[in-house]
């Protein structure tokens, strides 16, 4: 188990592992660092020789002015050295969170969907945008600018003691109480920083549920609770950061009057040492004390900047490590398949099967089914008696670990899962689309599909009239999750998606649910125009839309009950029968 010093410092190394591959932008920032760090310090030095040499004693123009254009010169290479450390210090950081963002974004791609159903979305979105952008300080304003003042610091300390080694320790003697300063400050803005995480992810989880969900809030009246709740949330959010900004107003305060404490006590000194002296030698300690004064504020700038700098690393650090929690989940589909020359145009057999989303609750119950090829297969039971659980198996949404579902004679865990998911189409009952046109919806960015191609599907399907009658046709942008067009439209969006990539098997969940007659009617006739000649499992709680199936598999709490056509089912009188005769009252009352 790794100690907590042990466990930041190896996040750190692994966070800087990833800038391996920019190390020339690293280079070159660092170097430009370096010579600041040293031109800086310089610059007071050569201002209190010129003062001391060339104004007070000798007042020599000509050298004065030589001396004021290499102090300018001097300027002007800071300028320019800062301007480089800063772009390339920047373009390092952009670089490595671009990286670290596109990873953590495909690693989520290959999830199971369990790991979905655990995480709110507000947290993984969280994580891929607030959470990556917070490890840019990291390298930008952070590690670089640490180690630049470091160096800084020390040159400034061999400057001021090389110079007068009294009045250094006279100008220091607050140096001690800034450093314990310092560490209370950092430990102040530690805790701060980890009650800002925990609060940024549960306000932004709670604002994306119910922006989701307004529909529910609205319907059942519940503004005013979930403003309550959403001003309590938002009030922690504030109170996290107000923690941060006492640490701030407390410590930059106190950095300040001991900087005027350094300057009082070289005052002192110098009113100490002018007793007694002549006026000669009073001037020529004119550019020592200038030359201290511009060391003390140089000094106690990066003192004060540093506290806020390893708070910036910490934070970055204590980030990476949320993001770096998601890089090393395993709960991506095992995609240890290889067979890529499987032929689905097989009996699907499903021997022993047993599943459960929640170890020792089991939704599967040793199911044994055969779905034979170029047939229809229904499947109907009750809300939680299996039906979606068979199919998410069927697509490897989920993975199975007791039984077995062959293709033939190929186990379903060893084909590529690439090449079973271009085999098998799956149109949802919650059919999902993305913000775009409805063309982009249909081929889902696949350049290779033409736009004659989308259309002879929308025909085929039955849904090229109501596209036409948009505006800009099959370019019109349907909005968000699909808001602008109804259920039913939304839903043969679906089906010509599926139609389009011609999957051997086809796979309806609930396509006909929550229709109107008319939507329900073309949906029959687009299911009619899919299933032809097709392996086609059809989920249904309307019985009435899959009377023409080859099978009927009744489920009940994860067991197959029954199982035939729909004929022979009503023979039976059994379950399948109370489930007809229940729906045909429902429907003509």
């Amino acid at each position: 188990m790794e100690s907590g010093p042990q466990k930041k410092y190896n996040l750190f190394v692994r966070l800087l592992s990833m800038a391996k591959p920019y190390k020339r932008y690293y280079y070159i920032s660092f170097l430009c660092i370096i010579i600041l760090s040293f031109l800086g310090p310089l610059r007071p030095y050569l201002i209190g020789e010129m003062v001391d040499n060339y104004i007070i004693n000798t007042q020599n123009k000509q050298k004065l002015l030589e001396w004021s254009l290499i102090i300018a010169g001097i300027l002007m290479m800071e300028g320019v050295f800062q301007l480089t450390a800063t772009y390339f210090s920047n373009l390092l950081a952009q670089s490595v969170i671009k990286d670290i963002r596109t990873k953590t974004f495909n690693h989520l791609l290959s999830f199971k969907m369990r790991y979905f159903d655990k995480t709110p979305v507000g947290a993984l979105v969280t994580r891929v945008v607030s959470d990556v952008e917070a490890i840019t300080e990291v390298f930008s304003a952070g590690l670089m600018e640490i180690s630049g003042d470091l160096i800084s610091l020390f040159f400034i300390l061999i400057l001021m003691f090389s110079t007068n080694w009294q009045l250094s320790l006279m100008t220091l003697i607050p140096l001690p109480v800034l450093i314990i300063a310092t560490r209370i400050f950092a430990k102040a803005m530690k805790s701060s920083f980890q009650l800002e995480r925990q609060q940024v992810t549960k306000l932004n989880t709670f604002v994306q549920e119910h922006i989701t969900g307004m529909s529910i809030v609205q319907l059942f009246s519940r503004q005013k609770i979930e403003y309550a709740k959403f001003k309590e949330i938002n009030k922690g959010h504030r109170q996290a950061h107000i923690n941060a900004v006492w640490a701030n107003s407390i410590f930059f305060p106190v950095v300040e009057l001991l900087s005027s404490l350094s300057i009082a006590f070289l005052l002192v000194w110098g009113a100490l040492k002018a007793g007694g002296k002549t006026s000669l030698e009073i001037k020529s300690m004119y550019g020592q004390i200038i030359a201290f004064t511009l060391w003390i504020n140089q000094l106690y700038r990066p003192i004060r900047q540093l506290a806020d700098k390893f708070n910036i690393l910490q934070r970055g650090t204590v980030r990476a490590e949320r993001i770096f929690e998601i890089l090393d989940q395993e709960e991506h589909v095992q995609e240890d398949g290889t067979v890529t020359a499987c032929d689905f145009n097989q009996d699907i057999q499903i021997k022993q099967l047993s599943f459960a989303y929640t170890k020792g609750q089991e939704v599967l119950k040793n199911i044994n089914l055969v779905l034979e090829k170029g047939k229809t297969i229904a499947l109907v039971g009750a809300t939680g008696s299996g039906k979606t659980t068979i199919i998410n198996l069927l697509s490897r949404f989920y993975d199975y670990e007791k039984g077995s579902i062959l293709i033939g004679e190929t186990e379903l865990k060893s084909i590529q899962l690439k090449y079973l998911r271009a085999n098998i189409a799956v149109v949802l009952q919650d059919v999902f689309l993305f913000s775009d046109s409805i063309h982009n919806n249909i081929t889902l960015g696949n350049q290779e599909i033409t736009r004659e191609q989308v259309v002879s599907a929308a025909k085929a399907v039955g849904a090229h009239d109501f596209i036409s009658q948009l505006p800009r046709g099959y370019d019109y942008a349907i909005g968000e999750r699909g808001g602008e067009l109804s259920v039913g439209q939304r839903q043969l969006l679906a089906f010509i998606r599926a139609f389009l990539y011609n999957p051997i098997v086809l796979i309806l969940d609930e396509a006909t649910s929550n229709l109107d007659n008319e939507s329900e009617e073309m949906i029959q006739k687009a299911t009619e125009k899919l299933t032809l000649n097709r392996t086609s499992v059809i989920i249904a709680h309307r019985l009435s839309t899959i009377q023409k199936a080859d099978k009927i598999v009744v489920l009940e709490k994860g067991e197959i009950v029954e199982q035939g056509s729909h004929q022979q089912l009503l023979k039976k009188a059994g379950h399948y029968k109370n489930l007809f005769d229940k729906q045909f009252l429902e429907d003509n009352r």
